[in-house]
């Protein structure tokens, strides 16, 4: 192993308490929403889905978008390149959370490209006249809106995060879980702040990020097929992996300059250096 601690010991023990009934609230949100637009709203779906939020999205959009700094940093953290390298320090001290990432990761790809592909609901910038509320960055207006892609990712993170610290007292679980899922929303709702999703993407996009979270560290509990990334051996393969990762992400801050990408270069270059000084001390040994 390339390193083993008390922390990825407390993770996993964590992990193996999420059980199937997780998924309940979630399931119920989803359920809400599918039996509003099925039974109760006449018109077609692409035109009621835009129709009922479209007030919320324009005062969303209004007042997020006073911060534009802020939401364009925000709304980085929806992309796995940036979002990872923040949390790759838990790959030397606890790669069962890595475990259950990547595999909630992939599950999450899978879900997402096919829920675009069946619902090709339109963006607001297709939608909507694009000088009646701020796009912050690239325009995007193909019809890939539903589900958000970036709230997904970011629930993937943010529900990993969750779970894997979740503290034993019941006062502290709360207060844990209000703040990690706060801070999940927060940079969901930055997709409506910079212009690119609907509110209800956001609110969708999250809970399936929580769903695939429940179904994806069950799934690696029960196949326990990347138990090898934490041996010594593979830790050659990351490290050039996340060189080529930091490599990508200063070409973006070429590109964008934005203070969320230093971050993760930074967080990154922590890494290796760490990863790199176990790997050469056990080699010696």
């Amino acid at each position: 192993m390339l390193n083993s601690s008390k922390l990825d010991c407390n993770v996993c023990d964590n992990l193996k308490k999420v059980k199937l009934w997780f998924l309940i609230p979630a399931v119920i949100i989803l359920l809400v929403i599918s039996v509003y637009f099925i039974f109760i709203n006449n018109d077609s779906f692409t035109n009621a889905y835009v129709s009922v939020q479209k007030d919320l999205f324009y005062y969303l959009n209004s007042k997020l978008s006073k911060l534009p700094a802020l939401q364009n940093n925000l709304t980085q953290l929806g992309d796995v390149l940036i979002f990872f390298p923040l949390i790759t320090i838990f790959f030397i001290y606890s790669p069962k959370l890595w475990e259950a990432l990547i595999t909630s990761a992939l599950l999450s790809l899978i879900v997402s490209a096919v829920l675009k592909k069946l619902f090709a609901m339109p963006r607001p910038a297709a939608v909507f006249d694009t000088t009646s509320f701020t796009i912050i960055g690239k325009t995007l207006n193909g019809k890939t809106s539903l589900p958000s892609g970036h709230s997904i990712a970011t629930f993937v993170v943010i529900t990993i995060l969750l779970f894997a610290f979740m503290p034993k007292k019941n006062i502290y679980k709360i207060i844990w879980s209000f703040f990690i899922l706060s801070v999940g929303f927060i940079i969901g709702l930055s997709r409506v702040g910079v212009g690119a999703h609907y509110p209800l993407d956001v609110l969708i996009g999250c809970t399936l990020g929580y769903i695939v979270v429940v179904l994806g560290i069950i799934l690696n509990g029960k196949l326990n097929w990347l138990s090898w990334i934490s041996y010594k051996k593979a830790a050659p393969f990351f490290i050039l992996l996340f060189l080529i990762w930091g490599a990508v992400i200063i070409k973006k801050i070429i590109d964008t300059n934005l203070p969320i990408c230093y971050l993760s270069v930074a967080a990154l270059v922590i890494t290796i250096s760490i990863m790199s000084s176990i790997y050469y001390v056990q080699r010696k040994n």
